[in-house]
């Protein structure tokens, strides 16, 4: 492939190509994304039949060794701005990618981990960010078996936004009137009325019985208002 081929940035700071290196159930999902959303990808993998079946789904697949520092390079994988190392079971392949791509200087790197001890030695080697998918939806999955959340996504380890419904102590006053900060450590930050779109609450909103709401706060805070009758 022509190095000519990629464009390492777009406008505004955005990646125009993202490379993303193994195509299987993760990898090839998280290509698909990207291109769905306008993004330029490199798809790379090892097996051809693979390679094929993304063949005029992606902008540019190709079949190639990624442990192999040349084969990058003959790639412009040097010269884009983030890559993705999506490689599922084949553990040393994994790592020796990863370990090839930081001896470039520009990538940003991110590596998905197949356990902790993997994460850690992609921790180790310097990876920008490594993604533990099946730990974090684990730990997701977690939070929406225990009702009440309908959905959970963590910020940070002390901070998250939960989907919800409205419980009735949050129903039929605005919301500066029940103060829901001070009295459950919790901020209710959009609303969707039944067979309405998403808002922004305000601090005159009113919530109804069959609203879901967004609420943001620490992972206590929040389970605990979720699971208010």
């Amino acid at each position: 492939m022509a190095k000519s081929f990629l464009s390492p940035r777009g406008g505004a700071g955005k990646p125009s190509t993202v490379a993303v290196i193994g195509l299987g159930r993760f990898g090839g999902a998280l290509a698909l994304e990207l291109e769905a959303a306008g993004t330029e990808v490199l798809g790379i993998d090892a097996d051809a039949e693979r390679v094929q079946s993304f063949n005029g789904l992606l902008t540019h697949v190709v079949r190639a060794d990624s442990t192999r520092e040349e084969a990058l390079r003959q790639l412009a994988v040097h010269e884009l701005g983030v890559v993705v190392v999506a490689i599922g079971t084949d553990l040393e392949a994994s790592i020796l990618t990863a370990s090839r791509l930081l001896k470039f200087d520009r990538p940003t790197i991110w590596a998905k981990a197949i356990s902790e001890p993997h994460g850690e030695i992609l921790d180790q080697l310097g990876v920008h960010h490594v993604v533990r998918p099946e730990h974090d939806m684990g730990r997701r999955v977690a939070h929406l078996v225990q009702g009440g959340i309908r959905d959970y996504v963590e910020l940070d380890e002390d901070f998250v936004l939960v989907r919800t419904r409205t419980p009735q102590i949050a129903q039929d006053r605005p919301l500066d009137i029940l103060d829901l900060d001070a009295k459950y450590n919790i901020t209710v930050v959009a609303a969707k009325p039944l067979g309405e779109r998403w808002q922004p609450t305000r601090a005159h909103t009113i919530l109804r019985e069959d609203d879901e709401i967004l609420i943001e706060g620490s992972p206590s805070a929040a389970e605990a208002f979720s699971r208010l009758p």
